[in-house]
């Protein structure tokens, strides 16, 4: 998104006579007799894009707020972007419409055309396999064997173990990039969830990985005109993006090759066969794979495109969300205080920080709720598309039509919160609304049949990580700078991150414990 302009200006420049030639209806008029929803006035070949050369922000959440609040601020606003026709959601209850009234319709995921050679050789997930019947049948494999509560308790040890080597590995009053050290400890937790070990070729998975959101979140013009073969040659995104799967694929063969040795070894060894409750997710889909059965076949290429899927949506977004919650409690003090004195006396000068001391911190929670509110990493959640013409909020939604809900304007949205911009934790003290995909105002893991499986893995790691965090320490920011001049710029990718590192200074209050 932040090179649309650029592109825009070049791709407008060949294209003036036929621009000239006359524009295209405004709003929802146009589409034969369709009601098309309310939105930006269209052009002729280039649909909606120039209204991007001259929004206030380049990423693409913010781009699409502004564009409504420019148009009447719709629920539901229609642009057509290129050749593809894009529908956005910006109120709850139009993304209750979305994801609750029309669910069938809008559950399967659009395959981006510089994704779809690669998904056509087998790359497909649980993140973008159709609605359908592997869907369905993936759906129920990641919710009742690789991510249910019982699972996710089964790594504790895995999340207990990381976060005091991250609080070990601090040094004591030097400054640390606090969002590097995140990044690493959710990566590790993830790769020793998944495969039950530290890979061996860690660091190359994590640059392709790295590589893999660059180019699913970049602006690629082959994407708004599939069917021009000239615009898809110069855009060169489909060639990079096969590479890439033949790499990440090839890794994934190797980590596999990797966990069966090491499964080898264990059952080779007096009481080494590992039990069913304690596998490793790897190990889980391999049982499956073998076992067979299924509806649809679990193929080792279906394995490995879980495997990433959920290192894509697992890892990162738990980092960047306790980066941001890091970032907030930096910028009011009040709410840090009142955190960690929560923290250290519900502690007591415990060594350090367990799973069993986190029922108790209801204020840290309420951080992190507040976090996801105002820092959602998936702003735009994940596209959907239209399987067949719906009418919505009483407009046309035609067939085949990109959907996204802005989840990040609906929690800023003032109609819904007071003081929508605010850091106040305390506002959910109530707890009459939740991120579990009931209420339609608080939406950062999504709703309804597309929700994110991972919702309680992702809490385990933040909630712990956390509380370990404010624990032991005391944060500082750099010399001289006061709390209200923190940069809380963002960039987009896989999540959206903090654009600046955050630098900040520990000073150790609670001891910190021997690493394991």
């Amino acid at each position: 998104m932040e090179q649309v302009a650029s592109y825009l200006c070049l791709f407008l420049a060949a294209l003036i006579p036929l621009l000239l030639l006359k524009l295209s209806s405004r709003g929802g008029s146009g589409g034969g007799r369709r009601r098309l929803p309310p939105g930006p006035s269209r052009l002729p070949v280039i649909g909606s894009l120039h209204h991007f050369l001259f929004v206030r922000s380049p990423l693409a959440h913010h781009a699409m707020a502004d564009l409504a609040r420019r148009h009447g601020a719709p629920p539901l606003m229609y642009l057509r972007l290129g050749e593809v026709g894009l529908a956005v959601a910006s109120s709850p209850a139009a993304a209750r419409e979305v994801m609750r009234a029309h669910a069938a319709a809008f559950a399967s995921r659009p395959w981006i055309p510089s994704m779809r050679p690669a998904m056509e050789r087998g790359a497909v997930g649980l993140v973008f396999a159709p609605h359908g019947a592997l869907w369905r049948q993936l759906r129920r494999v990641s919710v009742l064997e690789l991510l249910s509560a019982r699972r996710v308790r089964s790594f504790r040890r895995v999340r207990e173990d990381e976060a005091r080597r991250l609080v070990a590995a601090t040094p004591p009053g030097g400054a640390i990039n606090v969002g590097v050290r995140l990044a690493a400890l959710t990566a590790d937790v993830t790769m020793r969830a998944v495969v039950g070990d530290r890979f061996d070729r860690r660091e190359e998975f994590l640059r392709a990985i790295k590589e893999g959101s660059r180019l699913v979140t970049g602006f690629s013009l082959g994407d708004l005109f599939p069917s021009s073969r000239l615009v898809r040659f110069f855009s060169g995104t489909a060639g990079r993006v096969m590479d890439l799967h033949r790499k990440m694929f090839e890794l994934m063969d190797c980590a596999i090759r990797q966990h069966e040795e090491r499964r080898a070894a264990m059952a080779s060894t007096p009481d080494g066969a590992v039990k069913e409750e304690d596998e490793d997710i790897l190990g889980v889909l391999l049982r499956i794979h073998r076992e067979g059965g299924l509806e649809v076949p679990l193929t080792m290429d279906i394995v490995k495109s879980l495997i990433l899927d959920l290192f894509s949506g697992g890892g990162d977004t738990s980092a960047s969300t306790l980066e941001w919650a890091m970032s907030e409690l930096m910028r009011n003090p009040g709410a840090m205080e009142k955190a960690q004195a929560e923290v250290r006396s519900k502690l007591q000068g415990k060594p350090s920080v367990t799973e069993d001391d986190l029922h108790d911190l209801k204020y840290l929670k309420l951080v992190i709720k507040q976090t996801l509110r105002l820092q959602p990493v998936l702003p735009l959640l994940l596209p959907r598309e239209s399987t067949e013409d719906r009418k919505v909020m009483g407009y046309d939604v035609p067939k085949g039509t990109m959907v996204l809900v802005n989840a990040w304007a609906i929690s800023r949205d003032s109609g819904c919160w007071d003081d929508a911009d605010a850091f106040k934790p305390e506002r959910f003290e109530d707890g009459k609304i939740d991120f579990k995909g009931t209420d339609f105002e608080f939406i950062p893991f999504g709703a309804g049949r597309r929700m994110c499986p991972g919702m309680t893995f992702a809490q385990g790691i933040m909630e712990l990580v956390l509380a370990s965090l404010l624990y032991h320490f005391e944060w500082k920011l750099p010399a001289g700078m006061e709390p209200n001049e923190l940069d809380m710029t963002e960039k987009m990718g896989m999540a959206v991150r903090r654009k600046n590192d955050l630098c900040l200074r520990a000073v150790v209050r609670v001891p910190v414990p021997t690493p394991p």
